[in-house]
């Protein structure tokens, strides 16, 4: 699993003119899951994000986790972060789930960050959507679950 994470502000999720989802303070995760992903590596992505401490503390240090913070999290559905783009000029996306799989491991990924008793709003599986964030920092990782570093 592949996690681009921003800490934000704020952002939002549009699709078809509505917005489905926005928040406040905390997390946007643009989640892409590959072939060979598995429980342990959404049990891994999940505790990571709760635990990464990324937000400032009084001193404006990098000190504290979303869990101290009390943020909520936005994910949306990214495959294109599984896009290989060492030959040609058009990327291919061998390496993402096949998208029934990928939607399953979305759906147990945002469970699983459910669990943290944090706020978790979500984009639409599979749906053309626009994405709006003011990123706070800015702060922006590329996070990889041990399995996507083996491979």
């Amino acid at each position: 699993m592949k996690a681009l994470v921003q800490r934000v502000s704020r952002a939002s999720v549009t699709t078809g003119g509505h917005v489905v989802a926005s928040t406040g303070p905390g997390l946007l995760v643009l989640a892409g899951f590959g072939g060979s992903d598995s429980g342990d590596d959404l049990d891994w992505m999940a505790r990571k994000l709760a635990n990464l401490r990324i937000f400032s503390d009084s001193r404006g240090a990098m000190n504290l986790s979303i869990l101290e913070t009390g943020g909520s999290f936005l994910v949306v559905s990214q495959f294109t972060l599984h896009a290989d783009t060492e030959k040609g000029r058009r990327p291919s996306f061998i390496g993402a789930a096949a998208p029934g799989a990928a939607e399953t491991l979305y759906r147990l990924f945002v469970q699983q960050l459910t669990g943290f008793g944090l706020p978790v709003e979500t984009g639409v599986f599979g749906a053309d959507m626009q994405v709006e964030l003011v990123n706070d920092g800015p702060v922006t990782l590329m996070l990889e679950s041990p399995s996507e570093r083996r491979s």
